[in-house]
């Protein structure tokens, strides 16, 4: 698949920020797509759209449409996921707080081949490998959509079957949203980019703050010096063990994408296939750039830094320096952080939406 390279970077403007920072980042939008915010806002106070984000686990779907929504309107604007809901369903049943509400649902909205009382045994028994069916998931979709009337909504996860893509196109009639405007939003996320999250993410114990030590630390590092290894100590102020919690890695992380392998196969081709739909507008999302390219297109305060740390003895010191991946072409690449993905996003959907 080849996406298009967006420039963020504007020609003789110095200015920098720390997209870290929620005020600074917040100032980065409105300094890079300051237009498009004005006119997004408006258009979500009184009308609403759909996307339907594809791109592989862990390729970024919730942190970007969730910053979507913090900078346009985080009261009109809604994100979930398909696997999530799932998974509450799962538990609502198990639990026996809402059965009786789902199955009743069910035989109200379902269609398909399978009685409801059988749906809800399947989901009772589900494990992560059993597949449910494609008019279950519509069912179960449209019910999460029904508790956010008229709100825009970033669905994370459908289509997630192959049978599913061609639904996309006619889902927005099934659901009541006849007159909203649905999109597809691709994202690109090398593989390697994928893996070395995976590998380098660290858990708060705690409060299960999750950071990474290699790409995002948190502000407090430590070093064991019998293992000779540097840690993260957790700086979520609500968190219990504030200042004093070690992170660490989440078991089968050091798998890295191992166990995920048949999953990222299937969203690629997911992505593949639902690019040759017509009749509905695509937008295209990067999460790298080629490194030879990176300093006329992106700032480089944009780019994702890759934490090194140094024990003089005394205390930890830290330095940064982009980080730098090889792509699924080979290509020596930039990863960059979510902020100008986000504008990317921002600047494509008005224009889709006419803006």
């Amino acid at each position: 698949m080849k996406f298009p390279i967006f420039k963020t970077k504007m020609e003789g403007k110095d200015k920098t920020f720390n997209l870290t920072d929620p005020v600074e980042r917040n100032d980065y939008f409105h300094y890079k797509v300051d237009e498009e915010i004005d006119k997004l806002k408006d258009y979500v106070r009184e009308n609403s759209f759909i996307v339907y984000l594809l791109g592989k686990k862990n390729s970024g779907k919730g942190t970007y449409s969730k910053m979507f929504a913090e900078i346009i309107n985080p009261e009109r604007i809604d994100h979930f996921s398909v696997g999530d809901m799932i998974r509450e369903v799962s538990k609502d049943i198990q639990d026996g707080t809402k059965k009786q509400e789902i199955e009743d649902y069910l035989k109200k909205e379902y269609r398909g081949w399978v009685p409801a009382e059988d749906l809800i045994k399947a989901i009772e028994n589900r494990d992560t490998k059993t597949l449910l069916p494609t008019e279950l998931i519509l069912a179960l979709v449209k019910r999460e959509i029904a508790k956010r009337p008229k709100k825009t909504i970033f669905i994370d996860g459908f289509p997630r079957e192959m049978d599913q893509v061609s639904y996309s196109l006619f889902f927005r009639d099934l659901i009541g949203f006849r007159n909203d405007q649905d999109v597809l939003a691709f994202i690109d996320v090398p593989t390697n980019v994928i893996e070395e999250r995976i590998k380098w993410r660290r858990i708060c114990p705690v409060c299960n703050t999750s950071r990474s030590i290699k790409l995002l630390p948190t502000a407090k590092i430590g070093y064991d010096e019998g293992s000779k290894e540097f840690y993260l100590i957790c700086d979520n102020p609500k968190c219990p063990g504030h200042n004093t919690q070690k992170l660490g890695p989440k078991e089968g992380d050091e798998l890295g994408i191992a166990p995920l392998k048949d999953r990222l196969e299937l969203d690629q081709k997911l992505m593949e296939k639902a690019m040759t739909l017509y009749g509905i507008p695509k937008v295209y999302l990067r999460n790298a750039i080629p490194a030879e390219l990176a300093k006329d297109y992106v700032d480089d305060y944009e780019l994702t830094p890759e934490f090194e740390f140094a024990w003089d003895g005394k205390e930890v010191k830290t330095t940064q320096k982009p980080w730098t991946v090889k792509d699924d072409e080979g290509v020596t690449s930039h990863s960059l952080m979510a902020a100008p993905v986000v504008v990317s996003l921002i600047k494509q959907l008005a224009s889709v939406l006419g803006l």
